[in-house]
């Protein structure tokens, strides 16, 4: 185990600076042509076989020199369309309107080290590592893509990780059961009968039609899920009206839901297209509900996720096990565990010394880089530790 420890410190060096070219040349989702080329150009002089994916991403084995299980690694690539406000980096981002503001340059980095050291090891792992590099998960389109292209065929454990700038540089965490929560998006659109603003009597008016909807749907939260099962529902956006003295006719609304469980997704689904008819029709108004399923909540199996916990604490040290609380964040890592055993870790890289301590997804986020050797060593620890236990 010290080995892949020594394997991981000797390539610090280089990972940061692939991490750092990532970051300058940030690519949105179903963009990630350069990333993944740049992914296999390392995997060749690695001699780490791969197969692409479409239309980006890519999948690669290390096959051991013993038999055994298949563990998978998976790490996400794509940037998101935000404008970088560092701006004293030497690495800041050369695409106008896109960076790297949530951690994937650093997950691509990190994967790709911890390949490089189980190569070193590849004569004692007991069966086979596979290495997923993700495209598009900022849409929760690119996991379910890699999986309809055999991502986890024949995989019988998977493995994650995200950097996370709420927790300390230094720390890691994989808690037991709910880690990051389902993440959809709604649609809902109002048909009410216009007119002249001075003249509301003749008219149905969408904006105050919409505006009940946005007070009432409050009670499926506050009056319809028990205090005990957490549920996010958010509009967060209104489109109504076209002048001053006006009546709307139209209202489009748009929305998101977050919660842990699929059974409290379906249920608050029903509740929201509930409220839209019914709240609608009280005024003589109408509604159509658009619901689109985003991400499945990602919960880890306690037997995986206390396997991690071991592996940080025997591994990484006692001091940097963590118990991170779920987040309603979403994460398409999910639809691999769908069916397959598995779980997903946090690595802390905050530090308010180094103005790390940014949101994710805003403008000013960056990591730590001290954070990367602690997860590109997890991502190694976990599979070899799987494998050979």
């Amino acid at each position: 185990m010290n080995k892949l420890k020594q394997q991981i410190n000797k390539y610090e060096a280089e990972m940061i600076a692939f991490r750092r070219d990532l970051h300058q040349h940030p690519e949105l989702q179903w963009e990630e042509f350069r990333t993944t080329q740049k992914v296999a150009d390392a995997l060749d002089l690695l001699d780490i076989p791969y197969r692409k994916t479409k239309p980006t991403g890519l999948i690669a084995e290390l096959v051991g020199g013993k038999p055994g299980e298949t563990v998978a690694l998976r790490a996400d690539m794509d940037a998101l369309p935000v404008q970088e406000l560092n701006q004293n980096l030497d690495y800041k981002s050369l695409e106008d309107g896109k960076m790297h503001a949530c951690g994937h340059d650093a997950h691509t980095a990190m994967l790709l080290t911890a390949a490089k050291a189980l190569k070193e090891l590849q004569p004692e792992i007991h069966g086979t590592v596979r290495f997923i590099f993700q495209p598009s998960e900022e849409n929760a389109k690119g996991a379910k893509a890699m999986v309809q292209q055999g991502a986890v065929e024949g995989v019988d454990n998977v493995f994650g990780i995200h950097i996370w700038s709420q927790m300390p540089t230094g720390k890691a965490s994989c808690v037991v059961g709910s880690s990051f929560a389902s993440a959809d998006i709604f649609t809902v659109d109002i048909k009410g009968q216009g007119g002249h603003g001075a003249m509301p009597h003749d008219c149905v008016d969408a904006a105050v039609v919409a505006s009940a909807f946005v007070m009432n749907i409050q009670a499926i939260v506050a009056r319809e899920t028990d205090p005990l099962d957490p549920v996010v529902v958010t509009i967060g956006k209104m489109d109504v009206g076209t002048r001053f003295n006006v009546i709307a006719e139209n209202a489009r609304l748009e929305g998101t839901v977050r919660c842990f469980s699929v059974e409290t997704r379906s249920r608050v689904q029903k509740a929201i297209e509930r409220y839209a008819e019914h709240v609608a029709a009280s005024y003589g108004a109408t509604a159509t509900v658009n619901y689109e399923y985003g991400t499945l909540p990602v919960v880890n199996g306690e037997t995986d996720a206390l396997f991690a916990q071991q592996v940080i604490r025997e591994h990484l040290g006692e001091d940097v096990l963590m118990h991170e609380r779920p987040t309603t964040g979403g994460e398409d890592f999910s639809y691999f565990t769908e069916n397959t055993k598995g779980c997903f870790a946090l690595v802390g890289c905050g530090n308010a010394e180094k103005d790390t301590q940014w949101a994710h997804h805003h403008g000013r986020f960056n990591v730590d880089e001290a954070a990367m050797k602690v997860g590109a060593e997890l991502y190694a620890q976990y599979a070899y530790n799987y494998l050979n236990q």
